[in-house]
């Protein structure tokens, strides 16, 4: 077992979900959940404990797990999404986190943050500002985890700092040159080849959007799982968005 991914289904107003930076396309509903399973099921197969929040129907953005929780160790850093609409995604996720047995801090007014903003590659969290994470969020957030290296990075055109950069298995950052300055970026293939998920190991997930570029990481010596995350990509999501992982 790789740990815990926490997940969250879709609710029948997906389609409402927030679009900032992509013309508004129809989502379909029922395909959403679909993919959302078989993401999940990609995750029960190399080895992560998935556990489900309970659905929030009445929450288009609620599947986008990830912006309302950053997980750190054994720390929990419940966000406070900069989307007003979204900050009632974070009771149920608190909840859950807290049944997991992790110690939970939060951000506060006047900060706003969003965990598609915070990148953890080792000891160091690269935080975007973004219209979403604000100046205070990320001075929270580097009080909040003092033994972390919190280094912000300005973004251009993209929602979040994750919807231009991931990191591999080793530590490379993926990413697009265009949307982000940050040295020794291994440019993807296709835009949503920068999304990347680390399983452990030298196993990786991926939008199935994005063949060549997971053709580029298996020539790297990785382990590439493809996802089909087409509805979810309609409204700016990636295969990060979907689940926190929780690594034991």
């Amino acid at each position: 077992m790789s740990g815990v991914a926490l997940v969250r289904k879709p609710g029948p107003r997906i389609s409402e979900g927030i679009v900032t930076h992509i013309e508004r396309e129809p989502v379909d509903h029922e395909r959403a959940r679909r993919q959302h399973d078989a993401y999940a099921a990609a995750l029960g197969v190399h080895g992560w404990r998935v556990v489900h929040v309970p659905p929030a129907d009445h929450l288009p953005d609620a599947p986008f797990v990830e912006d309302v929780v950053v997980v750190c160790g054994q720390v929990a850093v419940l966000t406070r999404p900069g989307a007003p609409r979204r900050r009632p995604e974070s009771a149920d996720v608190a909840t859950a986190v807290h049944r997991l047995g992790m110690k939970a801090v939060k951000i506060v007014e006047p900060g706003t943050l969003d965990g598609g903003d915070v990148l953890q590659v080792g000891k160091t969290l690269y935080v975007g500002r973004s219209d979403r994470t604000n100046d205070e969020g990320i001075a929270q957030l580097a009080a909040l985890l003092p033994e972390r290296e919190v280094v912000p990075v300005e973004l251009r055109g993209v929602l979040h700092l994750k919807s231009a950069v991931t990191a591999l298995p080793d530590g490379t950052l993926i990413g697009l040159s265009g949307h982000v300055d940050l040295p020794g970026l291994l440019e993807p293939e296709e835009e949503s080849g920068a999304h990347v998920v680390p399983l452990g190991g030298d196993r990786v997930l991926m939008a199935a959007s994005a063949p060549r570029t997971a053709a580029l990481l298996k020539r790297r010596g990785l382990s590439v799982t493809s996802v089909d995350i087409s509805e979810f990509e309609k409204l700016e999501g990636c295969v990060t968005c979907l689940s926190v992982l929780m690594p034991e």
